[in-house]
């Protein structure tokens, strides 16, 4: 197998000179240009599988050579070299669709890290054997569908998981974030290394500092041994803030800092340790109107937004639905260790008129909850026991829940469905409060309130 080609772009020969010595001591070859112009003809008439290149050339500059790459051969990465403390150049070079950047003067660490992340993005002649591998992986994830919606969103992706570009991700809640940035990584040359989700709303604040960066034992009451953050945990990987709108101002200061610096300080340790760590971010709130509103740092959103990437609702892909629908029914089943149930023709209409406020998560909850209902192994439109203040348009009023039940109560209904959760876990109440989709203590309290024994 012949070794890996990089282009190097900077009019300093000493510079060519000392990424020429690194990159043949990581086994790669390497051909420098001086200039833009000649960079162009190296790149239109050879194969490169990553260029180097400074932002400030003789003829033209960094970002241009990245638009014209972009142009003509997509696949090539480029990482380009700025300033240091040029964030503003960093940001324009990714958002041109640079795949990373560095700073002078060079750290060799963070370029080593660079260039072996770059090398691992496949080429033209693995596109074929990478398009199986990924076609694969997303049976697992719930990115499944062929709406229109969903498969522009797909085609980001993967053009998004070429790229180490902070990206920003919004939608709805229970759209998808976190198996869209799940995807970006999978799909990137960081798919070995660890993807690590955060909630950040989940976290205590006066935790947040020793969950994020660490700390060394004895360096607060309680801290009995060393811990690593969540930054040395995703380190070569990927880090995922989900809900990055709840973090306090104080705690967007440190990560800001992180995210620049590359580097991490653990509470009660005197040294700043490197971290390679790719950062992906979501939310459900606007974060340009919280930053108007003095609720959200501005340097922090336009580091961490550098590329936006909306998650449809479930709303603008119901087609997805019969697909999505049989994907969960089938995981749910096999969860729960029962046969999997059919879905009967006027339950898929009634689910095809839904209008899913809690997106393809309310759709997970409401197939298992109809599993838990779901008599001769057939879920009926009335099993789905939809929320009647929806608008269903496919559905006549005979056919709401309320209609359905023969005149039983809710409170009856609610009963029965207990009991068959019960009956199908073999009364393992853990079990049938996940097939109810509710908390163990709430299932005992129904429970002792419908004497239920």
């Amino acid at each position: 197998m012949s070794s890996k080609h990089v282009l190097i772009v900077d009019d300093e020969p000493d510079i060519c000179e000392l990424l020429e010595i690194t990159l043949g001591r990581m086994g790669l070859e390497s051909t420098s240009a001086l200039d833009y112009n000649t960079a162009v003809q190296l790149i239109d008439q050879q194969h490169f599988d990553l260029c180097l290149t400074d932002m400030k050339l003789p003829d033209g500059d960094g970002i241009s050579l990245v638009e014209y790459s972009q142009q003509h051969k997509p696949e090539l990465p480029i990482a380009v070299i700025t300033a240091h403390g040029n964030m503003e150049s960093a940001v324009r070079a990714l958002k041109a669709g640079a795949f990373d950047f560095v700073s002078k003067p060079l750290d060799i660490n963070i370029l080593r890290n660079l260039v072996s992340s770059a090398i691992k993005l496949p080429s033209n002649t693995e596109t074929t054997s990478q398009a199986k591998v990924t076609e694969n992986q997303q049976q697992t994830s719930q990115l499944l569908g062929e709406a229109p919606a969903l498969k522009t969103l797909k085609s980001k992706i993967t053009k998004l998981a070429r790229s180490q570009a902070p990206v920003f991700i919004h939608g709805e809640s229970g759209s998808g974030k976190e198996l869209a940035a799940r995807q970006i990584h999978i799909e990137g040359p960081r798919k070995d290394a660890q993807f690590v989700p955060v909630n950040c709303g989940a976290i205590p604040a006066e935790l947040m500092e020793s969950e994020f960066f660490g700390h060394k034992k004895g360096s607060f009451t309680g801290a009995t041994t060393d811990k690593q953050g969540l930054f040395q945990v995703a380190n070569g990987g990927t880090l995922f803030l989900d809900e990055v709108a709840e973090l306090p101002l104080n705690m967007q200061v440190k990560l800001l800092r992180a995210i620049q610096e590359k580097a991490v300080r653990s509470i009660g340790d005197q040294q700043e340790i490197a971290v390679d760590v790719r950062i992906l971010s979501a939310s459900h709130k606007n974060l340009a109107e919280l930053v108007e509103k003095g609720q959200f740092r501005q340097d922090l959103y336009y580091r961490i937004n550098v590329i936006e990437l909306d998650i449809p609702s479930l709303r603008e892909r119901i087609s997805d639905i019969p697909i999505l629908s049989r994907a969960l029914i089938k995981k749910l089943s096999q969860k729960l260790s029962i046969p999997e149930p059919r879905l009967s023709p006027d339950a898929l209409d009634a689910l095809l008129s839904y209008s899913y406020p809690g997106n393809v998560r309310e759709l997970e909850n409401i197939l298992e909850r109809a599993i838990a209902l779901a008599e001769n192994n057939t879920i009926s439109r009335a099993d789905l026991n939809l929320p009647s203040n929806e608008k269903n348009v496919s559905a006549p009023d005979s056919a709401s829940p309320q209609n359905t039940a023969n005149g039983q109560s809710l409170e009856e209904m609610e009963k029965q469905a207990i009991i068959k959760a019960l009956d199908k876990a073999r009364w393992n109440k853990t079990a049938a409060a996940k097939i109810l989709g509710i908390t163990l203590r709430q299932l005992r309290y129904r429970m002792e309130k419908m004497h239920i024994e």
